[in-house]
């Protein structure tokens, strides 16, 4: 099959026309810019590239276009296929119709967690010798020799991130619908996507939506932790078991300890010893992350002392508090956090493993929720464990005022709670004030979803000098 993407250089969409051309199809797409990393690796799969958009790359021998969720009408090659009657789709419904209907498919969901939750889950399922296929929302270290955000198995089950956002210009509805759950793994429900979800309701009628699709033979896993996954138990048609810190949890981590090594914890399942683990990442998060990731290996088959070996073996996510380098004493992480439940879980667990150094939180407002004043109050509470508080300029400038973050009021309520924080009207001033003022042994996390404006790598030249 000739198939053709429409925005190729999205992440999800390279990673699965990927996946299509690794099970045997004849993969090509566009997009307005193909750059480096993303021509690189689209080159390396021996995937054609467009850059730009032209109704020439509509021919006549495409058998299915993919549209992604990032294009909207008026996009020339979308014309074309819309009127030439070309037969197309979104990204979730090509996932669903060319991988999902003969598999196992084992959807992790919730608000935070999804990428480390899915990379853990399909990490456990390789180790434990099932060959799942994984289609994940990041760069996973333990897949592959460089890391990956797919695998394809040969076996039944299919892990995949699913996500809340919508699936198409022509379906606003949330992706992981399509996903055909047949175990479901809801971490936590939060309110985001302020762009295309109203309020809290919304979000949590599209959770609603998703455990209501598992079958009776399914499973669907809750996190004990947060109230509004744990209400979804009453929407299941499925066996459902919950997995948290909350001593109702059905999959319960006590006894957790912090190291250098990361944190070693006792599973429990209905209050009986599962496993004694070690997990080399930080936070209360990435405990609940993993329990989910155990919960998932024990229903597939999985042994517990495979499951325990899994998980000690996990090398984590590029992005999620990645160290990026260390210059002049000081150690600068990249961190894709940009929810403030995020932002505040991850600088916790930083803060967890190293109590006595200086950390410094750097945020970007960038995403469409987080560039908007509808988390105005809460990012006031979320940098709480960080000692130096800089924020960014808003990188989405063509918000109305009045909807739009207020980084100066930011800086006020924060510096109100007690916090030493300032507001950066540009990235020389920022790594101009960290190279001022860094001592020996200082933390750095930048904490943006985009790029950061490569600030990471100045960061680090500028502490080299």
């Amino acid at each position: 099959m000739k198939i053709h993407l429409i925005g190729v250089c999205g992440t999800a969409m390279a990673t699965l026309a990927a996946l299509l051309k690794r099970k045997g199809n004849d993969v090509q797409g566009s997009d307005e810019n193909v750059y480096p990393p993303m021509s690189t690796f689209l080159e390396s799969e021996q995937i054609r590239a467009f850059a730009g958009y032209d109704a020439a790359h509509i021919t006549s021998d495409i058998d299915l276009v993919i549209v992604g969720n990032a294009i909207s009408r008026g996009n020339i090659e979308l014309e074309t296929v819309l009127n030439q009657k070309k037969r197309y789709c979104s990204l979730p419904e090509a996932v669903r119709d060319h991988f999902l209907w003969s598999a196992r498919s084992i959807v992790i969901a919730g608000t935070h967690g999804k990428t480390t939750t899915t990379s853990l889950t399909g990490w456990l399922l390789v180790h434990g010798g099932v060959d799942p296929s994984i289609l994940v929302g990041g760069i996973a270290r333990n897949l592959g020799e460089n890391g990956s955000s797919y695998r394809l198995g040969s076996g039944r089950d299919f892990v995949i991130e699913g996500d809340e956002y919508d699936s198409a210009f022509f379906d606003k509805s949330a992706k992981f619908l399509k996903y055909l759950p047949d175990i479901a793994v809801v971490n936590n429900i939060e309110f985001d996507h302020a762009d295309i979800y109203a309020d809290l309701d919304a979000i949590r009628l599209a959770f609603r939506r998703l455990v209501n699709l598992v079958p009776r033979s399914g499973l669907t896993l809750l996190g004990a932790d947060s109230s509004d996954a744990l209400a979804m138990k009453k929407f299941a048609q499925s066996p459902v078991e919950s997995f948290g810190l909350s001593e109702s949890a059905d999959w319960r981590a006590t006894g957790v300890t912090v190291s250098a090594e990361g944190q070693a914890f006792t599973i429990a399942r209905g209050g009986k010893e599962f496993a004694k683990v070690l997990l080399p990442l930080f936070g209360a998060h990435n405990v609940r992350n993993a329990l989910a990731s155990v919960a998932v290996a024990h229903a597939v088959g999985i042994p517990a002392e495979a499951i325990a070996e899994g998980l000690r073996a996990f090398k984590g996510v590029k992005r999620r508090l990645e160290i990026f380098g260390e210059a002049g004493g000081v150690t600068v992480y990249d961190d894709f956090a940009h929810h403030p439940t995020a932002i505040a879980e991850t600088l916790s667990g930083l803060r967890a493993a190293n109590t006595r150094r200086r950390i410094w939180a750097v945020f970007e407002p960038r995403s469409a929720s987080s560039s908007r004043s509808v988390f105005q109050r809460d990012f006031a509470r979320a940098f709480g464990p960080a000692d130096e508080v800089i924020i960014a300029p808003v990188f989405r400038t063509n918000l109305p005022e009045s909807e739009r973050l207020s980084p100066e009021q930011l800086v006020a309520d924060l510096k109100g709670a007690g916090q030493h924080a300032r507001y950066a009207a540009s990235l020389d001033d920022i790594v101009s004030t960290i190279t001022r003022e860094h001592r020996q042994g200082d933390l750095v996390v930048f904490m943006s979803n985009g790029g950061f404006g490569g600030i990471h790598a100045k960061m680090l030249q500028a502490l080299t000098k």
